[in-house]
């Protein structure tokens, strides 16, 4: 999976966030493990920004998986910045709203926007605007400790950060107003029979299992799978006959390129196709 080029690693801006390439595979962590791995700080925006430019204009690049260093995937936001009213919580109304736009609606938009799959290794506390981070990952795999939470209310303050769209489109409209309503957190079996997440793996193992689903997805062809994953995206806000018409003309596409003629004679010959994006 991983010879298609020379391993390298891209530390994003200051090493807060990093990106790992291998081949067609990236890896995208969050990098404060001292503090929980917290998300919001002032240059988050341009960071998850950077990160989805820099995967998206990767042509080869097939899937990624995301976690966070340490112990926790992401407890949310900077408690001790809020209740300081300093750093990226100072200022007056405008320029706090200027600072949501531009960090925290900046990250959640970076995550919208990479073309190709995510893979959540949520390896710990998912809380706040670190849930709705987890939740912008495709698939996520749960490490068994891993903590779900939407406590914005018990701040007082409202789920600003995509989560109010998010989540009752991933667990339903009872099961979503019921942590946000309440502010519970919830643990990674129940996140599972909710279907916040898709497994769960003792802690040692998810990166791993991780590691292994992303492996599936990688053999794919790149260009097939971008084009499912914004079908994908798009049928949550399009209707049905948009979809169809959008599935109408993306297949075409895919029809005329020499990975589905090299899908189709793979089968026929009855071995691994090897698709090269074209």
């Amino acid at each position: 999976m991983a010879d298609h080029h020379k391993q390298r690693t891209i530390e994003m801006l200051d090493n807060e966030l990093t990106l790992e390439i291998d081949g067609v595979l990236a890896r995208l962590t969050i990098n404060r493990p001292d503090t929980r791995n917290p998300l919001g700080h002032a240059g988050d925006g341009d960071r998850f920004r950077l990160a989805a430019d820099t995967i998206n204009k990767n042509k080869d690049l097939r899937c990624v998986i995301m976690t966070g260093a340490g112990k926790a995937f992401s407890a949310g936001g900077d408690l001790k910045s809020m209740r300081e009213r300093s750093g990226h919580f100072g200022g007056n109304a405008l320029q706090l709203r200027d600072h949501y736009r531009e960090s925290i609606h900046g990250i959640v938009k970076a995550m919208w926007d990479i073309e190709v799959p995510i893979v959540g290794a949520i390896n710990g506390a998912a809380i706040g605007l670190g849930g709705d981070i987890a939740s912008l990952c495709d698939i996520r795999l749960a490490a068994a400790s891993a903590k779900f939470g939407a406590t914005f209310l018990k701040l007082g303050i409202l789920p600003g950060d995509g989560g109010a769209w998010l989540l009752p489109r991933q667990i339903g409209w009872s099961r979503a107003a019921q942590l946000f309503f309440t502010g519970d957190l919830i643990d990674a079996q129940t996140a599972k029979e909710w279907g916040l997440v898709s497994e769960v793996y003792p802690d040692d193992e998810v990166m791993k299992e991780a590691e292994k689903l992303a492996a599936k997805i990688c053999v794919q062809p790149p260009q097939a799978l971008r084009m499912t994953k914004k079908l994908m995206r798009d049928g949550t806000m399009a209707s049905f006959d948009s979809i169809m018409e959008m599935s109408a003309a993306l297949q075409v596409t895919l029809q005329h390129t020499e990975d589905h003629m090299e899908a189709v004679n793979a089968f026929f010959e009855k071995r691994t196709p090897e698709f090269k994006g074209k």
